[in-house]
């Protein structure tokens, strides 16, 4: 019996045909608007690195138009789902109106209350679409189908979680005692010191998706975004948290360009000392900071080497001034990085 013919262009047993590199699978975790800079930045990569973005997305927000939602309609809290949906909106005309709309949000200053006002359009479509679907990580994917979408988007948890933190000194009165403040927005401006952070229900159970993707990622992606109410909220879930540790993955920090209220009082050492605190078992290749918001570079050096990462200072803000990522000086940072070894 003769053997089968190929069809590329040789006889006997097919060639195996060299596709070339496999996709980078990248995993970005945050929420609001450091991770939408951290994923415009990583679109911005994708065609050169032939990247896979996923981003993993916090769900305890109880502010504004999604505590409402969630509040009212017991939905996830759908903001900054929609906001990863936007940064990561293909660039053709069709699709960046569409990213406008979901990101337009309704006004309302007239004498009577208007049930709109305050909303944001994308909220209420993911809103309706978990309804209609029943599943959150369907209407995700739908919803990135309409926008285009150069990645997918997942939530942490498939159920919404509350964010609460013991601070020192949120009551001006009494500067020295500590008190449990609860709620996610609340944790947000806090006036006193965040001394540590934990989610209700404790515990709480992982997206099996954003699982999955973690463990077979080829970079994990920490910042910039809120420390306590956007990045840390990951370490605490503990399947991803698990997963985060044994993924093969190498991972990068990105650090924020200055404090918020809920971080006031700590150093940029601090921030990643924290990271290790709330995950003992997570190991660090890169750190990634801009050298204006540094500073004296030695404190980040031996922050970073005691997580086994090697520190990486680059020009990454607007060049106004402002404390904001530029999600085109981010990408140029981190090509070199996420290039490395390819």
């Amino acid at each position: 019996m003769r053997p089968p013919t190929s069809t590329n262009g040789h006889d006997g047993p097919q060639a195996k045909v060299d596709r070339g590199p496999a996709k980078q699978r990248v995993v970005a975790f945050g929420g609001g608007h450091g991770l939408s800079a951290s994923l415009r930045a990583l679109r911005r990569c994708a065609p050169e690195l032939d990247l896979d973005i996923t981003a993993v997305v916090t769900v305890g927000d109880d502010g504004g138009s999604s505590g409402r939602l969630r509040l009212e309609r017991g939905a996830l809290p759908p903001g900054d789902l929609r906001q990863a949906l936007a940064a990561l909106a293909a660039d053709g005309a069709d699709t960046r109106r569409s990213a406008e709309l979901f990101q337009h949000r309704f006004a309302g200053t007239g004498p009577r209350p208007d049930p709109l006002a305050g909303h944001a359009v994308g909220n209420l479509v993911l809103c309706g679409l978990m309804e209609l679907l029943g599943d959150p990580v369907a209407a995700l994917e739908h919803a990135a189908v309409m926008l285009g979408a150069v990645g997918r988007v997942l939530p942490m948890a498939c159920q919404p979680v509350g964010i609460e933190a013991r601070v020192r000194g949120a009551d001006p009165r009494r500067p020295s005692a500590v008190q449990t403040v609860r709620g996610q927005h609340a944790v947000a401006v806090t006036d006193g010191r965040v001394e540590s952070v934990r989610l209700t229900p404790e515990g709480p159970s992982a997206c099996p998706q954003a699982v999955a993707a973690v463990r077979e990622a080829d970079w994990l992606i920490f910042g910039p975004g809120s420390w306590y109410t956007s990045v840390i909220p990951h370490l605490l879930v503990p399947e991803l948290a698990e997963a985060m540790v044994a993924s093969p993955a190498r991972r990068l920090v990105t650090l924020n360009l200055a404090n918020e209220a809920e971080t006031l009082g700590l150093s940029l050492a601090d921030h990643l000392a924290a990271l290790g605190w709330y995950l003992p078992g997570l190991k660090v290749d890169v750190v990634l900071a801009d050298g204006k918001a540094v500073g004296d570079p030695e404190p980040m050096h031996r922050a970073a080497e005691s997580l086994g990462a090697r520190l990486v200072l680059a020009p990454v803000a607007v060049p106004d001034g402002r404390p904001q990522h530029d999600p085109a000086a981010l990408g140029a940072a981190l090509v070199p990085l996420l290039g490395a070894d390819r």
